[in-house]
């Protein structure tokens, strides 16, 4: 009866593993140096971490590693040494995307499923982060990253394609918690659940769709800085130099005036949906 368990276990994160291998091919955005917005292409590790655990979650996030190195062989032709070789391929890839398997760490702790999956996504978008500018500030500087202020460069270049790879995963692993149960042992379709309040809905709709907006912006301002007079690729246009009259202040005024009305967004939201079930309390 275990080795039947495992069996659908292993089998289960062969495909889910490979879904996203799939899924990490059709990219919606490539950057030159490396980095690309998938769809959603870290989310099957993220359920097997959710569904089975760290260990299963972990070790499905090395065999995705390993492909995604193996995707990436081309990468490692930029450097003659093998102290980068290794560098790159440990913090681009192998800690990157293991760390992937820490998707499901908030099972326990954070009742609501869809939530969970969403803390759960954003923290492994954010260790892949971190170590693909640590990477850059390192090994990439001198080739792709201006050596002179390499910190500051990696931290804008990861971001360009690592913040809407965020914000797709959490939307994706959103949807995905809130049509689906991973607790059960099978996945079963989860009840839908009506609001009964269809402005709070509305408010719901209008903040997903200024966040999307507004990441757009923001990223359609960073590329447009982000190549030369001819037209190549030129990570310099993200010098942050006389900030105050630079396309960085635009940035930071969409990313704040959206969060600002997101929140309060939210904040309302949360209010029409107390006010409808206190009226339906009352009504019984």
């Amino acid at each position: 009866m275990k080795s039947t368990v495992r069996t659908k276990k292993m089998v289960e994160c062969a495909l889910l593993v490979a879904l996203g291998t799939v899924l990490s091919l059709f990219s919606v955005v490539n950057m030159p140096y490396g980095g690309s917005v998938t769809v959603a292409s870290m989310l099957g590790v993220v359920l097997i971490s959710y569904r089975h655990g760290l260990r299963w979650g972990l070790g499905s996030g090395f065999v995705f590693a390993v492909v995604q190195q193996l995707l990436g062989l081309n990468n490692l032709t930029y450097f003659t040494t093998w102290q980068s070789v290794v560098a790159v391929m440990l913090l681009d890839y192998i800690v990157a995307f293991v760390a992937v398997g820490l998707g499901g760490v908030f099972r326990r702790s954070v009742k609501q499923q869809s939530l969970a999956l969403v803390c759960g996504s954003l923290l492994v978008c954010l260790i892949r982060y971190l170590c693909h500018v640590v990477s850059g500030a390192t090994v990439w500087a001198g080739l792709s990253i201006p050596t002179e202020a390499a910190l500051l460069y990696s931290l804008g270049y990861n971001a360009t394609y690592m913040i809407p790879e965020t914000v797709v995963l959490m939307l994706a692993a959103y949807y995905v918690g809130s049509v689906l149960d991973f607790r059960r042992e099978k996945p079963t379709r989860l009840a839908a659940v009506n609001s009964g309040c269809r402005a709070a809905d509305l408010l719901a709709a209008t903040a997903g769709l200024l966040t999307v907006g507004a990441l757009a912006a923001d990223v359609a301002l960073i590329f447009s800085h982000m190549q030369n007079a001819d037209g190549e690729f030129d990570i310099t246009g993200l010098a942050v130099s006389q900030f105050a009259g630079s396309f960085w202040m635009g940035v930071v005024i969409i990313t704040a005036v959206t969060a600002f009305v997101v929140a309060a967004l939210i904040v309302a939201r949360h209010m029409l949906l107390k006010n409808a079930k206190d009226q339906a309390a009352e009504q019984q």
